[in-house]
């Protein structure tokens, strides 16, 4: 049985247009404080925590090698 964390992607925003932007970082919720990014709460999703790595991000190496029926 898999353990699974709550997980958010950070979000740039493009001045110019507006539009958020994925940065290419996701990560838990303490390790997103802990780095000064703000969490929209209703914007999460759930990986394995063994696909994290010791910082609390989503190691996209590891979960792309990994087949799933959901996307991160």
């Amino acid at each position: 049985m898999l353990n699974f964390v709550e997980v958010f992607d950070v979000m740039d925003v493009d001045p110019t247009s507006g539009e958020a932007i994925w940065t290419g970082l996701t990560g838990t919720r303490t390790a997103l404080q802990r780095d000064g990014f703000m969490i929209h709460p209703k914007v999460g999703a759930y990986c394995p925590t063994d696909w994290l790595d010791e910082r609390g991000y989503l190691d996209a190496e590891l979960a792309r090698r990994h087949p799933r029926p959901w996307s991160i």
